[in-house]
């Protein structure tokens, strides 16, 4: 009676549900072990569902980790999407509060996300790299719509590169802090906005 009640509450969810269960599963083994180490049965088991069900919605291990990647990656381009007409400066602050606020309540997620440019496969690296390509060009576009920081963008060709290094700056940060490093939300946040700032003051 039991093992039918079980099957009964699995049919209950929808598609996208199961999809969404199943990344999650996926997110926290990716985030806790190397991606070489993480096996397809492991997540068939843990999501109580059959090797045959996981490998319908995804056909191969690469298919899932960047399903996972992808997941995590538009997440966190809807965090860091810019307020038309709102100052840059003004925004800064409430945007890296938010972005926190989902490191914090995604903390398997992000790491997951951070561990694919170690993974092995070259095709989950894409998708990552593609994802950090992402967020950069929208930082840069909100940094140029900017009346105080488009000036800094024209003239000078270097800020790509240095939105590049702010970003693995504050994912560097974010990973520590989540790791246990003595900081509250509010002291991480200010440490990220000042070096934004200050890169684009020198």
């Amino acid at each position: 009676m039991a093992a039918h009640q079980g099957e009964r509450t699995r049919r209950r969810l929808s598609t996208a549900e199961r999809r969404e269960q199943l990344l999650s599963v996926g997110a926290r083994l990716f985030s806790e072990h190397p991606y070489d180490d993480v096996w397809i049965e492991q997540v068939a088991e843990i999501a109580g569902v059959s090797r045959g069900l996981l490998y319908h919605y995804f056909p191969t291990k690469r298919d899932f980790f960047a399903a996972v990647v992808e997941r995590e990656s538009e997440r966190m381009l809807r965090m860091t999407a810019a307020e038309p007409g709102v100052p840059v400066r003004e925004q800064l602050s409430a945007g890296l509060d938010a972005y926190l606020e989902h490191v914090q309540a995604h903390a398997h997620g992000y790491r997951a996300f951070h561990r694919a440019d170690a993974a092995g496969d070259q095709a989950v690296r894409r998708v990552y790299r593609r994802a950090l390509a992402a967020q950069e060009r929208q930082i840069l576009a909100a940094l140029a719509a900017d009346p105080e920081f488009g000036p800094v963008v024209e003239r000078r060709p270097d800020v790509r590169l240095a939105v590049r290094g702010w970003l693995a700056f504050t994912t560097a940060v974010c990973l520590e802090w989540l790791r246990g490093a003595d900081l509250d939300r509010a002291q991480v946040r200010d440490l990220c906005a000042r070096a934004l700032l200050g890169v684009l003051a020198s």
